[in-house]
């Protein structure tokens, strides 16, 4: 590895050539202005000038990198130094930002890749470009890594303590990004009820957008220590129950019929084989026969915008009506045993 002396002076031989670069272009750029036919026709007085302007920009920068702001151990830290350091840093998260940019609109069918996938991928690159960033910023201010050992030590009492659930979110991030047991645009429930699309897998938490379009930041934490459905996790099938009810006495077929017709007017509905609609009596209710529709659909499929089981709701109760077909509601008979002979005048008579 080279040291801070070695880096210096192979930046310097860069510069001292950036100069003489930037220095024949303006020398050009004045003999264009005062239209002469050479550089040699620019009046002495301009030379001198830009002579002058680099001499003083070359001192100031042999002094910036000599004197030092700080120091790190027995590592002297300059001016110099610290625009490379952010100029390293500033060039790792352009570089990061198009590389997820490239991904992002990468064909899926040509790279091979799922949307969670490339998404999953680009979050690993963009750690792995600021992890070796970071090397590199070490390496150009002459830090001994070793000396680093005592920060993080002080860094590992401050995780124990203040820093200790930031810690865990991101560590869980990273499980999340390498195990896998949700991917973008998975359907999740979590145990406190969130439920929704995995938009995104951050370092502390992830985005999950729910059906009323609400962004919720859930701790990565959560993903790992409780209990998570994923409906899509390996098979983005699943299998919905809607109930309904008619009125005694109703034609079960016609019923089957109507229900049926009802579930494929949805086109996220599935047809074939083992995966299509059904109608269970599952109940005598007090007021009607109580049924279920029940449909397999897709649940990458599915609107986000509009409640599936409301859905098929609108549609079993307009094929009812279509087939006349009753839909009861509780009725009660209210008997008196006794009645007080003042409230009893007040009572309309019947007729004799």
């Amino acid at each position: 590895m080279l040291d801070q002396a070695d880096v210096l002076c192979v930046w310097q031989k860069v510069f001292m050539m950036t100069s003489k670069i930037i220095c024949c272009l303006a020398l050009t750029m004045l003999s264009f202005v005062s239209n002469a036919t050479s550089v040699s026709d620019i009046s002495d007085s301009a030379v001198e000038e830009s002579r002058s302007a680099l001499h003083d920009f070359a001192e100031w920068y042999s002094s910036a990198t000599s004197d030092a702001l700080f120091h790190v151990g027995d590592t002297a830290i300059s001016v110099v130094d610290l625009v490379w350091v952010v100029g390293v840093m500033l060039a790792s998260v352009v570089l990061s930002s198009v590389l997820r940019r490239f991904l992002n609109n990468l064909p899926l069918k040509h790279a091979g890749f799922s949307a969670s996938g490339m998404f999953t991928l680009g979050r690993l690159l963009h750690y792995v470009i600021l992890l070796v960033a970071i090397l590199v910023s070490f390496g150009l201010l002459g830090i001994d890594f070793t000396e680093l050992a005592i920060v993080a030590g002080a860094l590992s009492v401050g995780i124990g303590f203040g820093l200790q659930s930031i810690f865990n979110n991101f560590i869980s991030g990273l499980i999340l990004l390498f195990e896998r047991p949700i991917k973008v645009g998975d359907l999740i429930e979590l145990d406190s009820g969130t439920r929704g699309r995995v938009k995104a897998i951050n370092v502390r938490s992830t985005q999950v957008t729910t059906w009323d379009n609400i962004d919720v930041m859930v701790p990565n934490s959560e993903f790992i220590s409780g209990r998570v459905i994923n409906y899509t996790l390996n098979d983005d099938r699943r299998r919905l129950h809607i109930p309904f009810g008619v009125a005694y006495g109703t034609d079960k077929e016609l019923v089957k019929r109507a229900a049926t017709e009802a579930a494929l007017m949805l086109p996220f509905t599935l047809n074939h084989g083992k995966n299509k609609p059904d109608v269970w009596l599952i109940n005598f209710g007090d007021s009607s026969l109580d049924f279920e529709l029940v449909i397999w659909v897709r649940g990458n499929q599915l609107p986000t915008d509009k409640h599936p089981v409301g859905m098929y709701l609108w549609e079993i109760e307009s094929k009812l009506a279509e087939y006349n077909i009753e839909i009861p509601f509780p009725q009660r008979d209210l008997r008196m045993r006794s009645v007080d002979q003042e409230v009893r005048d007040l009572l309309p008579q019947r007729p004799s």
